[in-house]
């Protein structure tokens, strides 16, 4: 079993409402959002794009209800220059981050990237880096550690559908070739298991660089189907191929026990982007909650 006092759980707004598709609960308030959070008995969130962009006012309302934030996603385009664009976008939102009392930041390669691309099937054209883009994409982690270390953030690297960065072999090569002092590794269940990869191998593997943890659930007939029709990213979620922990088909207790025996410390995050007309944010956040709580201890 887990620690609870080394081990903090947090969920992300993207079940109230998705950054990528504003359609899907985009109507959902903020307060809602974070209030519902607190209900389901979270300790802490990550941010949304319909947060207050004033920290003083995200700061008063999460303390209102006993919230804290524990990472934000940050889209880099190191493989694509400008350089400087990227570092200055990720300054802003290192300083963000750390008025905001968070301690890493979640970077992404968007180079290339067909995520946000509803015309392009996932299971068929994600980007593929050549020589030039993975010594681009290494040295400009290289440059934003350094920028992070000013604000005290941890960089964690979040592997992802659709990107250059995907699957166990490109996390495998990426972590490397860089420094572990400059690069950790946001875990994510879900899109691993989505990219046809075993999670708990690929916890157990990475487990020494592994400094947050987003548990995301995966209903594999929908991934089938996803590969089966030739399904965008988008459209997948749209069908509903996420879920949270306890309502699809990743068994998430041997990746709790490999946790436990790592004594790992931080946040573990509940992130399950679905259609909240179709999957109802609060019921679904309960139910991820409890499952963790029955099945890692805390």
């Amino acid at each position: 079993m887990l620690d609870s006092n080394k081990v903090s759980v947090a969920i992300a707004p993207i079940g109230w409402t998705n950054d990528d598709m504003p359609e899907l609960g985009g109507h959902i308030p903020f307060e809602q959002c974070v209030s519902e959070m607190a209900l389901a008995g979270y300790a802490g969130c990550e941010l949304g794009s319909q947060f207050p962009t004033d920290p003083a006012v995200l700061k008063r309302e999460l303390s209102l209800r006993g919230l804290a934030v524990c990472n934000a996603w940050f889209s880099a385009f190191l493989t694509t220059p400008p350089l400087e664009e990227t570092v200055n976008a990720f300054r802003r939102r290192c300083a963000l981050l750390r008025g905001l009392g968070a301690r890493v930041i979640g970077i992404s390669e968007q180079g290339r990237s067909i995520q946000g691309r509803i015309d392009v099937p996932v299971y068929e054209a994600k980007p593929v880096f050549d020589e030039r883009e993975w010594r681009a994409l290494t040295d400009g982690i290289r440059t934003l550690a350094h920028h992070a270390s000013e604000f005290g953030l941890t960089p964690v690297y979040h592997h992802h559908m659709g990107t250059g960065v995907q699957t166990v072999d490109e996390t495998r090569r990426l972590l490397a070739e860089t420094d572990p002092g400059d690069l950790s590794l946001l875990f994510d269940t879900g899109h691993f298991a989505m990219s046809g990869e075993d999670p708990a191998a690929a916890l157990e593997e990475f487990l020494p660089r592994v400094a947050h943890v987003h548990l995301k659930d995966l209903r594999r007939n929908i991934a089938e189907k996803a590969r089966r029709e030739r399904m965008s990213f988008l459209d997948a979620v749209r069908a509903g191929v996420f879920t949270v922990p306890g309502d699809g088909d990743i068994d998430f207790a041997p990746l709790f026990d490999l946790l436990a025996h790592a004594d790992y410390r931080g946040w573990m995050v509940v992130e399950a982007e679905q259609d909240p007309r179709r999957a109802n944010p609060l019921e679904h956040a309960i139910k991820a909650r409890e499952h963790i709580r029955t099945t890692a201890g805390i």
